[in-house]
């Protein structure tokens, strides 16, 4: 009997991941909804943009940073410029702080804090402020948007001497600290890899100088090996991957050659649903190209099929536009902006178009759900107008869908991808949410299969489609799946979804099953983290030893020992209730937990991590 209700328990999850996420593909239709974007002259050169809830209202906000003369020359921006949003997709509100510009930017907790930060390059340090007087850094953020402060020490320290742009954050050498990729405005400033100290210094692992470039970088994972690998718009190549230590390795193999500004329009996006990354771009004559890694063959697969063989794009996005379970293409140039629904092959089918104003020249696009109504919106930055008089305008192009009832999809990890214990990674999620509604969001992980049981990864968060994960240690399983809970506070009113097809988590097997010889201490990242008022902390002891784990508070009190003596070799584990040595609930906030260990041969190990605690 037990085996039978699991049975029709998997069945019913089964069909709702169907219902939800593999529905037919469809016609799309966009509505411009750019009230508010457009309250500030921008200048007509190239910039960055991107959609991220930056304060964490659940709603999605629109990222850029300011003008090219540092401040004020031919327009109004400067700075690090954030378009509030508000859940509709319309009535845009903006804030601007500093004077300095223009360039690319990426958004994420640098420092662990649980607050958004962003790194960004940027064309000319001319800042007479620590924001803004360097050619690429890293800013810190407050969980307002409106309040940062530079966290950059030893960024554009490499020989970047004139303009940097395109830029991203990653965890490269899978340490739960994400790191800071960038290329360079053209010529010659090169590409650059900065590893994150966790301290506000930062350390170069992979760079160089030279060549031209057409200013974009992603990070993701091409060969689905765990370690991120990045993709650059410049004349030596286009990916390139990495071995997890923070050093890379050029792939271009049998990709079309790069030219002498490199591929221009470069997405990554899984398209055939093998859980690596592919590329998309635009090709000479305006081919529209989707290519996918075979590392069977150590060569490039064209999934282009009846793509575009020539047209005036210069931009590509791979997203799931329809949300049908499969990477769309949406391409954007001179004017029109056209999607291209994905079967996760070769075959590709328009089912979205519409125009700009002319010239609609391509600085940047991105896509995101502003409006939460389970469909991702498009947004577009292009230069209207002619020369000398030419503008950069930003614009809102919301899908046109209704909502009825609440709905949550998963996004990534979607099956079959691989992640390393201890790293940094994006869960991401689509919703729709009637109007009026504001949800909260409960991640979950299985490691043993999609009936669980289940751990929590965090709860009551703002539904804004993206978390930022720290990958458990001491798991090792292909079977992993994350469940997805939207729910309206108060109300009885949820709805839940699980992520389609397994995925890996490639991690240190403790002592207890004796699979793996472990030959060194480890302490790893606390579990969930952040987390109120319970989170588990691992170990793992080689040998026998005399172990102390207490934590501390950001002052350097100590708050609770949580144990003190002898113990033998193995894995150990023991949770924290989030109380202090009088058994009181301790305040929200960072605290640390710091194991130290004295072997039975008087060697000593110490190893510390911070957690955050949120009430």
């Amino acid at each position: 009997m037990k085996k039978l209700i699991l049975f029709i328990h998997s069945v019913f999850i089964i069909a709702i991941l169907f219902s939800f996420i593999f529905k037919p593909s469809r016609l799309i239709t966009y509505t411009e909804s750019s009230y508010g974007l457009q309250t500030i002259n921008l200048e007509s050169g190239r910039t960055e943009i991107e959609m991220e809830d930056i304060n964490d209202d659940g709603f999605k906000d629109i990222l850029s940073i300011g003008d090219h003369g540092s401040p004020y020359v031919n327009s109004q921006e400067h700075g690090i410029m954030v378009w509030f949003g508000n859940g509709t997709g319309s009535n845009w509100s903006i804030y601007q702080m500093g004077n300095f510009g223009y360039g690319g930017i990426a958004v994420g907790d640098a420092n662990n804090d649980g607050f958004k930060d962003v790194g960004y390059g940027i064309h000319h340090d001319y800042s007479s402020t620590d924001l803004g007087d360097q050619l690429l850094e890293v800013a810190l953020g407050d969980g307002s948007g409106m309040n940062w402060t530079a966290w950059d020490d030893s960024l554009a320290s490499q020989g970047e001497t004139w303009g940097m742009f395109g830029t991203d954050f990653g965890d490269v050498n899978n340490d739960g600290l994400l790191d800071v990729g960038s290329i360079s405005f053209g010529c010659c400033a090169g590409v650059h890899v900065y590893k994150n100290l966790g301290t506000g210094t930062w350390r170069q692992t992979f760079g160089f100088i030279g060549g031209n470039s057409t200013m974009e970088f992603y990070f993701g994972d091409f060969n689905k090996d765990g370690n991120l690998d990045f993709a650059v718009t410049h004349q030596y190549g286009t990916p390139y991957f990495g071995d997890g230590t923070g050093n890379f390795t050029l792939k271009h193999n049998n990709l079309p050659a790069p030219g002498n500004i490199g591929l221009k329009g470069v997405s990554i996006g899984d398209v055939d649903k093998d859980g690596a990354d592919d590329l998309s771009f635009i090709g000479t004559s305006g081919s529209v190209q989707v290519w996918t890694w075979n590392e069977s063959s150590l060569q490039w697969n064209n999934l282009s099929g009846n793509l575009p063989s020539s047209s005036s794009y210069s931009a590509t996005v791979l997203y799931d536009m329809d949300m049908d379970g499969f990477k769309d293409i949406v391409l954007f140039g001179s004017g029109t902006c056209t999607v291209y629904g994905g079967n996760g092959g070769s075959t590709w089918t328009q089912i979205a178009s519409f125009t700009t104003p002319p010239s609609g020249t391509y600085s940047d696009i991105t896509v995101g759900d502003a409006d939460n109504n389970g469909y991702p919106d498009i947004a577009i930055l292009a230069k209207e107008g002619s020369w000398p008089s030419d503008i950069n305008r930003l614009r809102f192009f919301k899908e046109s869908s209704t909502v009825a009832s609440l709905v949550v999809i998963p996004d990534y990890p979607i099956g079959a991808e691989k992640f390393k214990e201890n790293s940094i990674r994006f869960i991401k999620w689509i919703s729709a949410v009637p109007p009026g509604a504001n949800p909260k969001v409960k991640l979950e992980l299985s490691s043993t299969g999609i009936t669980g049981p289940w751990i929590l990864i965090a709860d009551s968060l703002p539904n804004n489609g993206r978390y930022q994960w720290q990958v458990p240690g001491a798991i090792n399983s292909t079977n992993c799946f994350i469940r997805y809970t939207l729910f309206i506070p108060d109300s009885a009113s949820s709805v839940t979804s699980i992520t389609p097809n397994a995925f890996t988590i490639s991690g240190l097997v403790g002592l207890t099953n004796q699979t793996q010889t472990v030959n060194k201490f480890k302490l790893f990242q606390n579990y969930p983290n952040p987390f109120n008022p319970y989170t588990t902390i691992k170990y793992i002891a080689p040998l026998s030893s005399f172990i102390n784990l207490r934590v501390y508070d950001i002052n350097g009190r100590e708050i609770k020992n949580l144990y003190t003596g002898e113990q033998s070799a193995g894995e150990y584990e023991l949770i924290w209730d989030g109380k202090d040595f009088s058994g009181n609930d301790v305040a929200s906030g960072i605290y640390f937990i710091k194991l130290k260990a004295v072997s039975s041969n008087s060697k000593e190990f110490i190893q510390v991590r911070k957690m955050m605690l949120l009430r």
